[in-house]
């Protein structure tokens, strides 16, 4: 399948369905309604890259345009605050996304009501974040894990389950409920509430508002196959939703998860509620419209079919780090022969490699491991770089990509000497580092002080913004540095599960 940068996605139908399904919903529940948020409500790039054309944050266009009826509840597991998890997209760990995620929503207007901290008994790392976000004038709550889940459901919706944990307050009719990641506890802290408001008076109701997978398009569809690719660490599986088929004779798609958790979650809504629930399916909890919004299906499907390769890269390089087992790697092969797919039918890969072959080759007496990167650019081209005493693979392939979008001869310098020995000299004899050479992030500041005074470095720097979406492969495992320039960059990032540097600390 070849791959071409094609828009498939118009996200103003998607907003407009969208924002229309959820106003109705809301209807339905005497005007309050928890609204779980499956996914990323912020920074969703992977449906960015498998619905090209969809914005990142259009998520949040849609909440601005009802912020007057929304409020918004975090949730985070406090074990995962205690673990570090991180969130790979940004590197960062969950903790720090709420955090950074609270400034975001401020930022564009939507209101906070609270931060959940779920599954909490007292965990040192969480006391700390309760703490520090309390004296920043943020309210928080605590939720312990619930008695009797997930068999008793008696227990579960009594005093001593659900009743046990804190009621949030809220005043808007639409409560959107999110976090950081799987198991952040959204689900239980919108039972909770359900819980409480029940007890009050208040018969509000719940729904969920997924992405992925696509319940309206069949089951073998490359985007929702890039989801299983997605969540491979989940063992998550899309199938057929029996429920949904057995009540309305009619098939659609979900994942295992919500599937066999759906019986428990029906008797637990009719225990809060005291009646008969309102869904007859998981598909029917949801509140998905992102299939309106596709306008050329063959595009999504290619873009799918690489994110599937990439999460497949990506497996290996999660494996070597240590943050997965062979499971996932086995589940991830599993996907890619499912599809037909191999890992050079990503067509930044065999550059790349064939750069290293390069290098190597050339020699030139270059003591370190032999690396190529290489990037596709907008208009199809493939820009490679080859690391050296002076440059990383990914700094090299940077400069390069700059001088051909901004029609620089590529025998002109963009960093003079002078800069690149005062910056060697600097890491090397001032700050004692192990290696000299500039990495991403150092030859982008290298790059805007040459500016000042040369005018081809100026043309090359406002060139940079051209790199965004673009995508990437690396022989080696980017280095901080690198990772933290790329991620800046944008740039969609691979790499072979090769270290860059035989010493197991690499911090430049």
């Amino acid at each position: 399948m070849e791959y071409k940068t094609r828009i498939g996605f118009d996200n103003d139908k998607y907003l407009k369905k969208q924002t229309t399904a959820i106003l109705e919903r809301v209807s339905r529940f005497n005007g309050k309604l928890y609204l779980e948020f499956g996914g990323k409500i912020l920074y969703d790039y992977h449906a960015s890259r498998v619905l090209p054309g969809f914005t990142p944050n259009v998520k949040i266009r849609l909440l601005q345009e009802l912020k007057e009826e929304v409020d918004v509840i975090m949730c985070i597991h406090a074990g995962d605050i205690e673990r570090h998890k991180i969130r790979a997209d940004f590197g960062i760990t969950y903790d720090i996304d709420v955090l950074k995620s609270i400034d975001d929503l401020k930022w564009y207007g939507i209101h906070i009501a609270a931060i959940v901290i779920t599954r909490f008994n007292n965990q040192p790392a969480a006391v700390a974040f309760k703490n520090k976000l309390e004296r920043n004038g943020i309210k928080v709550y605590v939720h312990y894990p619930t008695k009797g889940y997930p068999t008793n459901v008696d227990l579960i919706v009594s005093d001593e389950g659900y009743g046990a944990n804190e009621y949030i307050e809220t005043t808007r009719p639409i409560v959107v409920v999110t976090g950081p990641g799987p198991g952040s506890g959204k689900l239980a802290t919108c039972l909770n509430n359900l819980y409480h408001e029940h007890k009050r008076g208040i018969k509000s109701g719940y729904a969920k508002f997924e992405t992925f997978p696509i319940w309206d398009l069949p089951l073998d569809h490359m985007v929702n196959i890039a989801y299983e690719a997605a969540t491979a660490d989940l063992k998550d599986v899309n199938m057929i939703d029996t429920h949904h088929l057995k009540a309305y004779g009619k098939t659609t798609v979900n994942y295992n998860r919500d599937i066999e958790a759906f019986s428990l979650l029906e008797r637990i809504l009719n225990k809060i509620t005291g009646g008969e629930s309102v869904y007859k399916s998981p598909t029917d909890m949801g509140v998905n419209c992102i299939s309106a919004g596709i306008i050329n299906d063959q595009a999504c499907q290619e873009a799918a079919y690489q994110e599937i390769i990439r999460r497949h890269l990506r497996s290996f390089v999660d494996y070597a780090m240590g943050r997965t087992g062979k499971d996932v790697l086995d589940r991830c092969e599993e996907i890619m022969a499912r599809v037909g797919a191999k890992d050079t039918n990503r067509r930044v890969v065999s550059p790349a490699r064939e750069a290293a072959i390069k290098s190597e080759q050339e020699g030139k007496g270059y003591k370190g491991i032999y690396c190529g990167a290489a990037i596709e650019l907008a208009d199809g081209a493939i820009i490679i770089g080859k690391n050296s005493d002076i440059l990383h693979a990914s700094s090299s392939m940077i400069l390069n990509a700059t001088k051909y979008l901004a029609g620089i001869p590529d025998n002109m310098v963009l960093l003079p000497e002078t800069i690149i020995d005062s910056v060697t000299h600097m890491k090397r004899d001032l700050l004692n580092g192990k290696n000299a050479s500039l990495d991403v992030e150092e030859t982008l500041i290298a790059l805007s002080i040459s500016a000042v005074s040369n005018p081809a470095a100026q043309m090359a720097l406002e060139k940079l913004t051209e790199l965004n979406n673009c995508e990437m492969h690396s022989t080696h495992i980017p280095t901080p540095g690198d990772e933290d320039g790329l991620r800046k960059l944008k740039i969609n990032v691979t790499s072979d599960p090769v270290f860059s540097s035989k010493r197991l600390f690499v911090s430049e």
